[in-house]
């Protein structure tokens, strides 16, 4: 059985930074991306980072460049998204999604992060 799940979130004042976690297990099939999403009421679910696993690329979009940074953690079955410079328009649920080369595709079930003073 597939877990994934989320930890770290939080309030964070403007300007601060958060981690987030992301732990999942029972895989069988290699992993082609990892990736974390976001989603505030009334809004579509945005991707925030995307990593391939093939060789390492990550992408983000244009309203998180320079401030998000994922990462893999291969020794723990872990992906991480460190988050600087935090803005009260990053509020939102993160969700973590992890995709197999199968065309699996998982989801956590999210955590919540609130920017606000």
């Amino acid at each position: 059985q597939v877990q994934v799940e989320e930890s770290g979130g939080g309030l964070v004042q403007p300007g601060g930074s958060l981690r987030l976690s992301c732990a999942f297990s029972g895989v069988i099939f290699k992993i082609r991306t990892l990736s974390w999403a976001r989603q505030s009421p009334g809004n579509e679910r945005e991707f925030v980072a995307n990593l391939f696993t093939d060789d390492g690329r990550t992408h983000y979009p244009d309203s998180v460049k320079g401030r998000f940074i994922i990462s893999r953690d291969n020794l723990e079955n872990s992906v991480h998204l460190q988050m600087n410079s935090l803005k009260p328009e990053d509020t939102a649920v993160y969700s973590c999604n992890v995709v197999t080369i199968a065309g699996q595709d998982y989801w956590g079930q999210g955590t919540q992060v609130t920017v606000s003073s």
